[in-house]
């Protein structure tokens, strides 16, 4: 059998038995070759995705990898990295699909997961609003401001607009901290305490500000700040 056809029947193979199991019984290195094959299916995949995860250590950690590392590796390129960042982007678009419309209390560990998952790997600061209705339930998330990473520059009226534009009830805020501290800075709690009261002077209830840096998650309002 040619090297072609001998790759060509391995990669079907990986197809079938995700179809008929999905990703149980799978390693690492496959579930990446899978991907990778989705922009180069004529391209043997396996030594690209195994060098990948020995690069950065996990599955996670490729998936979340920025395009130019990856790039660095043999035999990743322009075309086959589409299929890590498209897994990547249809999982985040899944988690906050799930989680519009439902109550942000009962749902807390939801909405945790894809805050996490949208935000951990941004070296950049994200300003993330989560408009809810009377109910609490979730009408949408935006993400309003980026800044650097030490910084974000967030103007009150622009989180007052968004709020009376989606008809908003209350308001729950949401940044990132890339340096992978999840306390909040002087700036931080000065800026919650201007949008509160930006905020409430037009009946608009403030839950809390949330800070995500890696799998951490700082609560204003656990720590009495809001």
């Amino acid at each position: 059998m040619s090297a072609s056809n001998e790759n060509k029947g391995h990669r079907q193979r990986l197809r079938e038995k995700f179809l008929i199991s999905g990703l149980d019984g799978f390693h690492d290195y496959e579930i990446i070759e899978l991907l990778l094959t989705l922009g180069t299916p004529r391209t043997d995949c396996k030594q690209p995705a195994k060098d990948a995860l020995k690069k950065f250590g996990s599955l996670k950690a490729v998936l979340e990898a920025h395009i130019e590392d990856l790039k660095e590796i043999k035999g990743i390129g322009d075309k086959n990295v589409f299929g890590l960042k498209i897994a990547q982007a249809v999982s985040r678009r899944y988690l906050a699909d799930r989680i519009v419309d439902k109550d942000f209390i009962h749902s807390a560990d939801e909405v945790m997961e894809y805050l996490k998952h949208n935000l951990r790997d941004k070296n950049k600061e994200i300003f993330l609003v989560i408009y809810l209705n009377g109910r609490n339930q979730i009408l949408k998330m935006e993400e309003l401001f980026e800044g650097t990473l030490t910084t974000s520059a967030v103007y009150p009226r622009e989180v007052i607009k968004g709020a009376l534009a989606n008809n908003a009830a209350a308001l729950v805020f949401v940044h990132n901290h890339p340096s992978g501290n999840s306390n909040p800075s002087q700036d931080d709690i000065a800026l919650t305490k201007q949008l509160k009261t930006a905020a409430e002077a037009i009946d608009i209830y403030i839950h809390d500000h949330l800070i995500i840096a890696n799998n951490d998650v700082y609560s204003f309002a656990d720590h009495g700040l809001i």
